[in-house]
This record gives C-alpha cells, structure tokens and sequence, in this order.
C-alpha cells in the first residue's frame, strides 16, 4: 500500500446521491424563480457545500435564498434518500478490502453532518464509519476547493498529507485535494474525465481502487 490513508467524498463516491441531491437542488432552484436544469446543478454545485449555491445565486441575480431554503432542500433530499439511495456499486468490496488490510481510511465530504450519517445509515454503509471518521465542511472554515477540509481530516487521522489519497467524482475536490498536496483518484462514473483534469489517476469502475492503491 503506497498510502497511510485513503479519504473518500461522500456524495458519488460512496453513497449514489448526485443523482438524487442535483435532481431536487434544481427543481427547488427553479420553484423559487431561479430557473436551472439538472445539468446545471452538476456543473455548479456538485462536491459543494451549500454555502456556495447561496453565494452564486446572489452574486448572479442579487437576490438573497429563503433563510429556511437548507431546511426545506435536506428535508426533501432524506426523503428521497429514504426511497432511492443505495451505496456506490462495488464501494463495499472496496472497504472490506481496506479494513481486510488494516488501511487507515475516512470520509472528507462538503455535505452536513447529518447528511453524511443519514446516507449512510439507509444505506448500510454505518458499520463501516464511526464518528472517528467522518469529517464535514461544517468542520473548517471554508469547504472544497479550499484544502481545509483534507488537511483536517488528515491531521485528526495522524497522517501527513503527501501520505494521503484522496478519492473524489467533483472538479471542486479535485482542487481541493491538490491544494492540500495529497494525490487524487478522480472517479469518473458520472464525471467526464476531462473535468477532473489534474487527478493523479482517473478511474471509472470502483472494483479497480483497490488494485490502484497498490
């Protein structure tokens, strides 16, 4: 194993979510008289936190989001998690291999506290994070493409960064994993490659991580 840690995003990487989460972030957008496709969610907002879809709707329309709009957006996304949301194809494998090897791992993930638990939880994927290894935006001061989030993390695992991976489907965390100095594995199920342009290593089906570790 050529790393001491392997952090994973959450949103696409483990749980299915993307799917789910910009479906409703652009109906939502759109109800409130901000009109945005499903494609522009993904490119705007994937691998974000939510402050940054406060932040691009004021600064291109000048209008402020509805102070309950998180409430109402994570209300409508866990009951369509509860419907919908499985883990990543092949994620499972990928865990029990890393725990079977005794590899360190965590999840770095922009998304809430709560949401990473509750994703986690509906999809079975609990019994493979305790709190010791879940990290959140909420945690730092600022979320991807910002390094905060990744240099936390490692620093709360014992690890130095240039001793991390980082396994991430977002141009944003691909940023932010770089900018931490960590290595990157870009997953490109649902990404075009070319988006994550800068990724130590792109990859497409998650049976190939662990062979890529190696």
């Amino acid at each position: 194993m050529r790393y001491d840690l392997v952090l994973f995003d959450n949103d696409g990487v483990l749980v299915d979510s993307e799917p789910i989460s910009n479906r409703l972030l652009a109906a939502y957008l759109t109800e409130l008289g901000h009109p945005t496709s499903y494609e522009d969610s993904l490119r705007d907002y994937m691998g974000a936190a939510m402050h940054r879809v406060h932040d691009f709707v004021l600064e291109r329309t000048g209008q402020r989001l509805p102070d309950d709009f998180d409430d109402v957006f994570h209300a409508r996304v866990f009951a369509a998690f509860q419907r919908e949301l499985k883990p990543v194809p092949g994620v499972v494998d990928v865990l029990e291999k890393l725990t079977a090897d005794g590899t360190p791992y965590c999840v770095a993930s922009s998304g809430s506290h709560e949401r990473i638990r509750v994703g986690h939880r509906t999809t079975g994927l609990d019994r493979w994070f305790d709190d010791a290894r879940i990290f959140s935006s909420q945690d730092v001061g600022r979320g991807k493409p910002a390094p905060d989030l990744f240099l936390h993390a490692a620093e709360r695992m014992g690890v130095a960064p240039e001793r991390c991976v980082v396994v991430e489907d977002s141009p944003l965390g691909v940023r932010a994993a770089l900018a931490a100095g960590m290595d990157v594995y870009g997953f490109t199920a649902m990404t075009p490659a070319c988006r994550l342009s800068g990724a130590t290593q792109l990859f497409g089906d998650m049976a190939d991580l662990p062979d890529l570790l190696v």
